[in-house]
């Protein structure tokens, strides 16, 4: 076997790239157009308002986190269109916690890479790191975490209320009946990196435990008026707008959701496979940079990996890094292999950042890969190093990232299996894998 050692790593030129099949899931989870999505957000934002003291000329400080969700701008828009014709004086603060590099001119750049602009929504942007200490948790409700301090955005803190919008979705780091959503951006994204890393301090049972008391202290607290909270398909299309009230957030009402958004979440078809190719990971499609529901891959120290579902992987390379995420390359160790181009675009300084306000997570999952000189030495290598004796029976599914799995490719060694399945169509014709262009 020829084996080729540079300054990247090993590569394996005599391993062939191989021959794939396009597959396409076949999914029945609606999705809204975008006169639906307008009118349901209008609803939303009345919702709210309704039966609330608000007086005219009230200042609405608007959560938008750093995620890239369907619609965004639009249902930003509606927002404030829709918080200005009740006579409110809406403005933008971005809720990411420490993203951005934790600083506020970072947070900006993050909202603007999403469209995210006083031009494109109609309100100003109001960015600060700084923070307010609301109090701590105490009493019964509060548990072993009494006395944990509560911290929430200054400008946000200023507002006659605060409305956010966010994706109601499971969480990557750790599960449970509450994850990621309105409460998660209360307590987490409008706390600021102070806010962050100190719920990030328990680890997995911080996520779990403590966000759903530092929201509700919150919610209880502050004049939030509550959030627009948003449901996306397995095509990661709109597919659901809720108004969650003030008296929902991190209670029944939120964990329904999170239910139904279970139900439509993206996955892969198969329960094993020798290989994943990842075209590309990003913050704006996952907190993790890949959904670790997707490839069945948590590295929590306090979470056993089975608890996470998704496939079981042999090796998993991943060959690029969104424009949208920044150079931050936070989880990037949840892959084995990954290429030099993906390295050259990291901003170390953005992702150590990150990975320290991930605590028990951050560090396991910046571990560096594999690095391979291009992605097609990526395949290579993970076809020759995956443990299959014989090649052409190699199982590889190939993605371009895991919010988007509609499309795949696969190679031989699951045809039949794709073929049996009636929620898969399989193209006739079989093309050698072309990384040039994603599936």
């Amino acid at each position: 076997m020829q084996i080729e050692i540079d300054e990247y790593g090993f590569t394996f030129p005599e391993v062939p790239l191989p021959e794939v099949w396009t597959v396409e899931q076949l999914f029945d989870t609606p999705t809204l157009s975008l006169e639906e999505v307008e009118a349901q957000t209008r609803v939303s934002v009345q919702t709210l308002l309704s039966g609330n003291s608000l007086k005219k000329d009230s200042s609405v400080a608007v959560g938008v986190g750093s995620r890239g969700l369907d619609n965004q701008i639009l249902v930003v828009r509606t927002v404030i269109e829709e918080l200005r014709n009740a006579g409110m004086n809406p403005f933008i603060v971005p809720a990411m916690g420490s993203h951005g590099g934790a600083t506020a001119e970072g947070q900006i750049e993050v909202l603007h890479s999403y469209g995210i602009t006083p031009e494109n929504t109609g309100a100003e942007i109001r960015a600060t790191m700084e923070v307010e200490r609301i109090g701590t948790l105490e009493g019964e409700t509060a548990g072993e975490f009494a006395g944990h301090p509560v911290w929430f955005d200054k400008h946000a803190f200023a507002a006659d209320a605060v409305l956010l919008i966010n994706r109601i979705k499971p969480h990557t780091d750790f599960t449970n009946d509450l994850e990621s959503g309105i409460a998660k951006m209360c307590a987490i994204g409008l706390g600021k990196r102070k806010g962050a890393e100190g719920i990030h301090f328990y680890g997995a049972r911080g996520l779990r435990d403590v966000i759903p008391r530092v929201s509700r202290f919150l919610a209880d607290k502050l004049p939030i008026l509550g959030g627009i909270a948003l449901l996306e398909n397995e095509l990661g299309r709109t597919s659901e707008i809720h108004a969650l009230q003030n008296d929902e957030i991190a209670c029944e009402g939120e964990k329904s959701l999170l239910r139904r958004a279970r139900e439509m979440s993206p996955r892969l078809p198969f329960a094993e496979l020798d290989v994943l190719i990842v075209d590309e990971l990003g913050k704006n499609i996952s907190g993790a940079g890949m959904d670790t529901h997707v490839i069945g891959r948590g590295t929590m120290p306090s979470i056993p990996e089975q608890t996470w579902g998704g496939p079981d992987i042999r090796l998993i390379a991943v060959l690029d890094v969104t424009d949208e995420s920044h150079g931050n390359i936070t989880a990037v160790g949840l892959a084995d292999l990954t290429t030099k181009k993906l390295i050259d675009k990291a901003d170390f300084s953005k992702s150590l950042i990150n990975m320290r306000t991930s605590g028990e997570g951050g560090i396991l999952r910046a571990r560096l890969p594999v690095i391979q000189p291009t992605g097609e030495d990526c395949v290579r290598t993970a076809i020759a190093c995956c443990g299959a004796h014989d090649r052409d029976a190699v199982r590889l599914v190939r993605i371009r990232n895991t919010a988007h799995t509609r499309f795949l490719e696969i190679t031989a060694g699951l045809l039949d299996l794709a073929r049996r399945n009636p929620r898969l169509k399989v193209s006739e014709k079989s093309h050698l894998i072309d990384l040039s262009r994603h599936p």
